[in-house]
């Protein structure tokens, strides 16, 4: 374990979808950002929700704390944290500054809120891989899961990711969170993902500390069988390397556990 203080990055994970990964927060605050307060959330409730695009972090400082590192090996440097880093307005310009200095592949975590702004949508084409979030086939289960900004609709999100697969150049995944409150619903969720048409559907439950009950590896495979026909790939089902952590007190604050 590293003896220096990051406040940038964290990590690496060991990530079921991402493999070895290195967290980058492109917000980096002491409180959560997010346009959503996702009951589900390992980090606790969003102390400041919105839909307003900032500068929370330089790029320079992101550069120079990855500069810094021990060697390290990653398969994806991943934009994720503290809330929903396309709320970062300079996201775009972190993800080209690491590309010129580093060989691994980027991926950005999103709820997928922001995806129909033309800026957004700008800065995660220069991504490799992003993961949006879809928990919900309609307005009124995605206000129950999501709990999101109330400017933030269901139907925008869903034409969104639909407008952003078909020009986007890198790979896209559907990330769906399923648990009590939204189950029932999978039939429609998996109609919703075939009108996508994503690279790969991560079917995942809460399974970081929160107050919400996952759902058993038998409740999931049966959900799973709703989206027949798509790549699917299973929290429950998945590999996970052994991987040390250069802070593991960066990495419990944005991750929830190790």
């Amino acid at each position: 374990m590293s003896k220096r203080v990051y406040k940038y990055i964290y990590g690496p994970v060991p990530s079921w979808r991402l493999g070895s990964s290195l967290g980058i927060d492109s917000l980096s605050q002491d409180k959560k950002i997010c346009t959503f307060d996702c009951i589900y959330c390992q980090i606790g409730k969003t102390n400041h929700l919105t839909d307003k695009r900032d500068v929370f972090a330089k790029v320079g400082d992101i550069v120079e704390e990855i500069d810094s590192l021990p060697p390290l090996e990653i398969d994806y440097m991943t934009f994720s944290g503290t809330g929903e880093p396309t709320l970062a307005k300079n996201l775009g310009q972190m993800i080209k500054a690491l590309k010129k200095i580093r060989n691994e592949k980027i991926a950005v975590l999103t709820n997928s809120s922001l995806m129909y702004r033309k800026d957004v949508q700008e800065d995660l084409f220069a991504a490799d891989l992003i993961v949006a979030k879809l928990d919900a086939s309609s307005q009124n289960i995605f206000e129950l899961v999501n709990q999101p900004i109330k400017t933030v609709k269901l139907d925008s999100i869903i034409q969104a990711i639909k407008d952003f697969k078909n020009c986007y150049l890198g790979r896209l995944a559907l990330q769906i969170m399923f648990m009590a409150e939204n189950k029932k619903h999978a039939k429609e969720i998996a109609q919703i993902a075939r009108e996508i048409k994503p690279d790969e559907v991560q079917l995942n439950t809460p399974l970081r500390p929160c107050k919400i009950r996952p759902l058993s590896e038998d409740e999931l495979d049966a959900i799973g069988s709703y989206f027949s026909g798509l790549n699917i790939v299973s929290v429950y089902k998945a590999e996970r390397k052994k991987i040390k952590p250069i802070s593991s007190k960066d990495t419990l604050k944005r991750r929830g556990k190790i």
